[in-house]
C-alpha cells in the first residue's frame, strides 16, 4: 500500500478508525478483531483509538484493549503498526440525557495517556492526542502536559484533535516539532475544517480526517448526499466511498484518512481507495 509520514512515523495512506467497534451498535468481539486484522493483513499500517471509546457502563479503554488483542492474535510484525489514541474526551458511566463530557486538565490528561499505554501494553504511545477541547482549560495548559507526557517518556509525539487555526498555533508554540498530526472532522459533506487541512500543509503536519465517508452509520447513504461522488463512482465502476477517499487523499500529501469499520468488507473496500487515481475534471465535479 502506498505511505505517507506523520512525523518520524512511515504509515499507510489510508487508516482504520476503531470507534465503531466500541461503542453502542458494535459488533461482537470476534468480528472485531476479523475487521482489524483484515485491516493489517491489506497493508494499513495506522490504528486510531481512543480512551473513551466504549459504552457507557463497559470499562474504560474497550477500543485500546481490543486492538492490544489484535495486535498480539496477529501473525504478522505488530512492531510496525502505529497506534494512535487520544484522552480528554470521556463517555459519562451512566446518566441519562448525557453522553460524551470533556476534561481537559492537564493531571488528568496525563494520568489517561499512562492508563492508555497499559491498555494498549506498551512502553510508550507512538501519537497520542488531546480529543477535544474543553473550554475550562488553557489550550496551551494542556498542550504542556502532552510535552511533558513526550519528556517522561509515555508518548513519543502529540495530536490534537477538533482543532482551529488558533489551536493549533497555540500547540505548536508549546510542542514545536512534536506535535505531528492535527485530526478533525472532514467528508465530502463535512467540509467546515478546510481552512485547517490547508493550514497543516504549510505547517507540515498531518491533517488526518475524522469520518471521512459522513459519519457511523451513514457511509452507505453517501452517493444520496453528495451526488457527484455517485456520479465519479459508476464511470470507475466503484464505491462512492472509494471516492471519497481518493478524493480527500488528493487534498495533500499530508491527508491520512482514518475511516471507521466494523466489518472487514468495509475496511478492504476502503484501502482499494489508494490507486483510485481520480481526473482533474472530476476532481473539480467534487469540489
Amino acid at each position: 500500500m502506498k505511505n505517507r509520514r506523520i512525523g518520524p512515523f512511515t504509515v499507510s495512506a489510508i487508516g482504520l478508525g476503531s470507534m465503531p467497534m466500541s461503542i453502542e451498535g458494535r459488533p461482537d468481539r470476534a468480528q472485531s478483531l476479523r475487521t482489524i486484522h483484515a485491516a493489517l493483513d491489506a497493508g494499513i499500517t495506522q490504528i486510531d483509538t481512543a480512551f473513551g471509546y466504549r459504552v457507557p457502563l463497559d470499562v474504560e479503554a474497550h477500543s485500546e484493549e481490543l486492538i492490544a488483542e489484535a495486535l498480539r492474535t496477529w501473525g504478522g510484525d505488530s512492531d510496525s503498526i502505529l497506534v494512535a489514541t487520544k484522552g480528554g474526551h470521556y463517555r459519562y458511566p451512566d446518566e441519562p440525557g448525557r453522553t460524551w463530557g470533556l476534561c481537559g486538565d492537564p493531571v488528568w490528561i496525563k494520568n489517561c495517556a499512562r492508563a492508555s499505554a497499559k491498555a494498549l501494553g506498551v512502553d510508550a504511545i507512538g501519537l497520542y492526542y488531546y480529543h477535544r477541547p474543553d473550554p475550562q482549560i488553557t489550550y496551551q495548559d494542556v498542550c504542556g502536559a502532552l510535552l511533558e507526557l513526550i519528556e517522561e517518556g509515555t508518548i513519543v509525539t502529540a495530536g490534537i484533535s477538533n482543532a482551529n487555526v488558533s489551536q493549533i498555533d497555540d500547540a505548536i508554540e508549546v510542542l514545536g516539532d512534536k506535535l505531528v498530526a492535527v485530526q478533525n472532522q472532514y467528508s465530502p459533506v463535512y467540509r467546515w475544517t478546510q481552512r485547517e487541512l490547508d493550514y497543516t500543509a504549510g505547517k507540515g503536519i498531518a491533517f488526518l480526517p475524522w469520518s471521512p465517508l459522513g459519519g457511523i452509520g451513514k457511509a452507505g447513504a453517501l452517493a444520496s448526499r453528495a451526488a457527484a461522488f455517485g456520479q465519479v463512482a459508476a464511470a470507475h465502476g466503484v464505491s462512492p466511498q472509494q471516492v471519497a477517499l481518493a478524493w480527500e487523499l488528493a487534498k495533500g500529501d499530508h491527508v491520512v484518512p482514518i475511516p471507521g469499520a466494523s466489518k472487514p468488507e468495509s475496511i478492504l473496500d476502503s484501502v482499494k481507495a489508494v490507486d483510485l487515481v481520480l481526473t482533474p475534471e472530476e476532481l473539480a465535479l467534487l469540489g
